[in-house]
């Protein structure tokens, strides 16, 4: 569906948003889970490690909802 409004458009990124969210979730928990596990790191590093898979996480889920639009909105495969 190509969007024709502005309302189209919220509609098909917050769908995207949602969708690439809920995709990619389980991989997230399993980094943070692994890292938790990891007696080889401190607390601090832990944490610090988790910080750095939800920057991840964030980047990779905005650029497939970029990706995901686009070509939608393209008509791209």
């Amino acid at each position: 569906m190509v969007p024709t409004t502005k309302k189209e458009l919220s509609k098909l990124v917050t769908e995207t948003t949602v969708e690439m969210y809920e995709e990619l979730t389980p991989q997230l928990v399993q980094l943070i889970d692994q890292t938790k596990h990891n007696e080889a790191l401190t607390e601090a590093q832990k944490q610090d490690e988790i910080a750095l898979h939800m920057m991840g996480y964030v980047k990779s889920c905005t650029n497939e909802i970029i990706i995901e639009v686009l070509s939608e909105i393209l008509g791209l495969e």
